[in-house]
């Protein structure tokens, strides 16, 4: 049963929009994520991936990581679209983030611009931008989309989505 979309106004995009299989573009905005009082990433590179009925996920390019902060995690994860994903830990100012990205070492063709850059969960930090805007994580522990004041939805992840 697929619930019903809120109609976005002008300058609002709804995820019931976004296509399936998802579609990668370039972001010319800017993205920072903070995390123990340290800026993490900061960049005006990402891409963002687009998919039915999730927030945009926004993947950052390496240069513009602290990868300093990052420690390779052991587990995998397989997406139908983008391929394996690997996952790294966030170690920032004495605190760790378990599992607090994930990147495509190597992506299927369609997504090769993911390659090595990295997705973070937003509900992981302690505060991410787009634009200078504070996001809203997803709603559920797996999902990594990024909600802001002009994505409308109803959401995956959000109570009573299973059925979806």
């Amino acid at each position: 049963m697929k619930p019903e979309p809120i109609i976005p106004k002008t300058g609002e995009e709804s995820v019931w929009d976004y296509p399936r299989p998802p579609r990668i573009e370039d972001f010319d905005g800017k993205i920072k994520i903070i995390f123990n009082g340290l800026v993490v990433a900061d960049t005006t590179n990402a891409k963002r991936v687009l998919e039915t009925s999730h927030p945009p996920v926004y993947y950052l390019p390496p240069e513009d990581i602290k990868m300093e902060l990052l420690e390779k995690a052991d587990n995998h994860s397989f997406c139908e679209w983008k391929g394996e994903a690997s996952y790294y830990h966030l170690n920032a100012g004495g605190k760790q983030v378990r599992y607090a990205c994930w990147y495509y070492p190597n992506p299927v063709p369609a997504f090769a611009k993911l390659k090595d850059h990295m997705a973070f969960y937003a509900q992981k930090m302690d505060e991410c931008y787009v634009d200078d805007e504070l996001v809203i994580p997803q709603p559920g522990r797996f999902y990594g989309g990024w909600i802001t004041k002009n994505i409308v939805g109803p959401f995956k992840g959000e109570e009573g989505s299973d059925s979806w």
